[in-house]
């Protein structure tokens, strides 16, 4: 008999669970952790990354009574609680982009032509970008970085926040324009067609 793989808990049942069983809610941390702190990561830097990152599941084990277990998803919730904390850490976040605009380029692409011409195109952007991301209001920038950096749905940020989709939309839209008007109405990291 061959054996079926474990089906996975919905999140809503860890976070019930927990109430009863708290080392269930480990569980959400195992899946989680590691996305928060990359996104985490992009907007403040890996320092203060993991201490978010802790005090967000922190905040989300005293408040899991209160979770709408209707939500099976609790990514939103967490990526909730973590943009509130980050709000906290605005001055440190703004100070962040101010670096990068002074910066040299980092990161990994596959080639060695790829990696000139990416970073060529990337340290020609930064500074705009940096300081389009600095001008935006916090809570255009939060949309836009939840949905850029943390690859959440236009759903699952208006649940994040608290807020109808159909402000994320407008914030999304918002915040676009204006990082699209600081990069002079292009996008500098694809190619001339």
């Amino acid at each position: 008999m061959i054996a079926q793989p474990a089906t996975r808990a919905a999140d809503a049942d860890l976070v019930s669970a927990s109430w009863t069983e708290p080392e269930a809610f480990a569980e959400l941390f195992d899946r989680y952790a590691g996305m928060l702190y990359r996104y985490v990561s992009k907007r403040l830097g890996p320092e203060p990354a993991e201490d978010l990152v802790g005090e967000t599941f922190l905040v989300a084990f005293a408040r899991r009574r209160s979770y709408d277990v209707a939500y099976l998803d609790a990514r939103p919730w967490l990526f909730g609680i973590l943009t509130k904390l980050i709000s906290r850490h605005h001055r440190t976040e703004s100070a962040r982009y101010r670096a990068l605009l002074r910066a040299p380029v980092d990161g990994s692409v596959d080639s060695p032509a790829d990696r000139v011409a990416a970073g060529v195109s990337a340290e020609a952007a930064r500074p705009e970008l940096a300081a389009a991301l600095a001008k935006l209001p916090a809570k255009d920038r939060d949309v836009l970085l939840l949905i850029a950096w943390g690859d959440l749905t236009y759903e699952e940020v208006a649940q994040a926040l608290g807020i109808p989709t159909g402000t994320v939309r407008s914030r999304l839209n918002r915040g676009r324009r204006k990082v699209r008007a600081a990069l002079g109405e292009t996008n500098p990291l694809q190619g001339e067609e």
